[in-house]
């Protein structure tokens, strides 16, 4: 069964739902809202170098006030 990460297009909530079954309705456990949009999940992979995370970081900028900025210096 895999866990899907949804976007609420209602009060903005980032989701994750465990989806059983292809054909499934999802509904926002926060506000019910149906209005979900699935979005792309970065998938972490274990390093083979033997030093550091591989997992992808960012840093070193502002913070551009956008939902759920990652605070890596965007250009928007």
């Amino acid at each position: 069964m895999p866990l899907y990460e949804y976007e609420c297009k209602s009060c903005d909530d980032l989701v994750e739902i465990l989806v059983r079954s292809p054909g499934e309705e999802v509904a926002c456990p926060k506000c019910s809202s149906a209005e979900l949009t699935r979005v792309l999940s970065v998938t972490a992979a274990p390093s083979m170098s033997g030093g550091g995370s591989s997992l992808p970081m960012a840093g070193g900028g502002e913070a551009c006030g956008a939902p759920r900025c990652c605070g890596g210096g965007c250009q928007m």
